[in-house]
């Protein structure tokens, strides 16, 4: 969706001195585009993976000193700005989920279709692995995870299996477990619910980056760092994401007036415009020609005024 996302963000980047921070700068595709359709722009693009941030440096070095590039996490944007000396911003973007570099390196773990380390870390230089949260975590633990991250109906059958089966040797590597995944899920499942490891890969993985709770943090934050006129742009890539992004949304675009007054109080007045009528999906051929873009939900806001 990059035209779009390019549409949406650049009436906030039309005049000298703006800036738009890409918070998942990934491999750079959507800096690039912004950069070259927005020139009086600058970037800061932030993203936890210190592999696609040199690959992305690499792609982005034409532009000179209109990017800079910091290797964090996006919950930790306004100590980013701080550091920056930026008091606030004109554009923000999310584009959430796994990076395709990070599903084409199977060293990663990150896809469940071929054996492979049970790593998963989109920073794989600090925090706990695939692995150790399914040789640590007790039972119940793993549950919930499986349940509240991956929406898996089998979470406490899924559990209960991986707590029998590390007791005879650890998990290691990806295809033992999506072995004990087909053995676990009924069949029926297996039939209508696509491949039985989808849900457990997608619930280890955000347990594994903090995914949810980072993204929880990052967009009160990055909403907060919008100069008014600002716009934020967010994709998302499964239901979990996409809820916690219309519900700060939605806060945002809300009246906080009491129902009791008659009439708004200014500073009760929303903080947020909404620029998409419901969340935008790719057009069909998009979906088409890149299947890993078909999931994708977009959203976006402007701000209208500082809170109070």
């Amino acid at each position: 969706m990059l035209d779009r996302v390019v549409e949406l963000l650049a009436p906030a980047l039309d005049r000298a001195g703006t800036v738009v921070v890409d918070a998942t700068l990934g491999l750079g595709g959507h800096a690039e585009e912004l950069l070259l359709r927005c020139p009086a722009t600058r970037l800061v693009g932030l993203d936890r993976d210190p592999a696609a941030l040199a690959s992305s440096r690499e792609r982005l070095a034409r532009f000179g000193d209109r990017v800079q590039t910091v290797h964090a996490v996006y919950d930790e944007l306004p100590d980013v700005l701080t550091r920056l000396t930026l008091r606030e911003v004109d554009g923000v973007l999310f584009d959430l989920g796994v990076s395709s570099m990070q599903l084409d390196e199977v060293e990663r773990g990150f896809a469940y279709a071929k054996d492979a380390p049970l790593d998963m870390r989109m920073d794989p230089t600090r925090g706990p692995t695939a692995a150790d949260v399914l040789n640590g975590y007790p039972a119940a633990d793993l549950a919930r995870v499986l349940r509240e991250y991956g929406e898996e109906r089998f979470a406490h059958k899924i559990a209960a299996a991986v707590v029998r089966e590390r007791e005879r040797a650890p998990f290691t590597t990806s295809g033992r477990l999506v072995d004990l995944l087909r053995a676990t899920i009924p069949a029926a499942s297996r039939r209508t619910g696509g491949h039985p490891a989808k849900r457990t890969f997608q619930a280890l993985r955000i347990e594994v980056n903090g995914e949810l709770a980072g993204l929880e943090r990052a967009l009160p934050a990055a909403i907060d760092a919008l100069a008014v006129g600002g716009r934020i742009v967010v994709l998302s890539y499964h239901s979990l994401e996409d809820r916690l992004v219309k519900r700060t949304f939605a806060r945002g675009a809300s009246s906080t007036t009491p129902r009791d007054l008659p009439v708004e109080l200014p500073e009760h007045r929303p903080t947020l415009r909404l620029l998409t009528r419901g969340a935008e999906a790719p057009e069909p051929a998009e979906a088409e020609a890149n299947p890993r873009a078909a999931s994708a939900k977009l959203r976006a806001a402007e701000r209208l005024r500082r809170a109070a």
